[in-house]
């Protein structure tokens, strides 16, 4: 009884008590010492060292790559439309075909260069992107990709490509690496850890002009 009366007759006590014993527990030197032990900072770079995806340039037959069936690079493309084993009877799905496939040296006036490829059938839509960089001439890739380039390809369809196009200043002779992504809808398309592989090309002055090979 006597100790109920007392909880109960002072209940200022009580709560400056409990109060100094959790100020206690958190900041036991007081609360000029007090520290924030997790400090947010801001991530200004998402990978920490230059990652390396496997080649799209060397495909053996047989070899899985990544999601694709297969992925060329080459001076354009062309679309077929594959039917239900009846003519006249479409898809919804077109057949890319590409143009001159394999090709790895274009002109300085290339309006692009493309990259057409077959990804086995998707459960859920996927966005496909590239990013191209310049070689310097001591060997390493430029820190800013020269262009980027996104394709959303619906679950229920299988083909695509992907348009790097000419720069504003136009093509500058040399070696370019692509970067190749895949990812989900509504992911950042450029994150390291979504890259899936790489592909180079060349810019020349002795490549044969591309004019006309390009869809319109």
């Amino acid at each position: 009884m006597t100790g109920g009366r007392r909880a109960s007759g002072y209940p200022w006590l009580a709560s400056l008590l409990a109060g100094g014993f959790l100020l206690g527990l958190i900041c036991p030197a007081g609360p000029a010492s007090a520290k924030d032990l997790l400090v947010p900072k801001e991530q200004s770079q998402t990978e920490f060292e230059p990652s390396v995806g496997p080649s799209f340039d060397v495909q053996q037959r047989g070899v899985p790559q990544s999601i694709f069936v297969w992925i060329k690079m080459a001076k354009g493309y062309e679309v077929e439309w594959d039917t239900f084993g009846r003519k006249g009877w479409y898809t919804q799905d077109p057949r890319l075909k590409p143009i001159e496939p394999g090709t790895t040296v274009f002109p300085p006036d290339a309006p692009a260069v493309y990259i057409v490829f077959e990804v086995a059938p998707l459960e859920d839509p996927a966005q496909f992107s590239a990013q191209w960089f310049l070689e310097e001439a001591d060997g390493k890739i430029g820190s800013a990709p020269v262009g980027k380039d996104t394709l959303e390809v619906p679950g229920h369809e299988r083909y695509g490509f992907l348009e790097l196009k000419k720069p504003d200043g136009g093509w500058k002779t040399g070696s370019y690496l692509v970067k190749i992504y895949v990812t989900p809808l509504g992911q950042q398309p450029f994150h390291a850890v979504n890259q899936v592989g790489t592909m180079r090309f060349k810019i020349a002055e002795t490549a044969a002009s591309t004019n006309g090979t390009a869809p319109k």
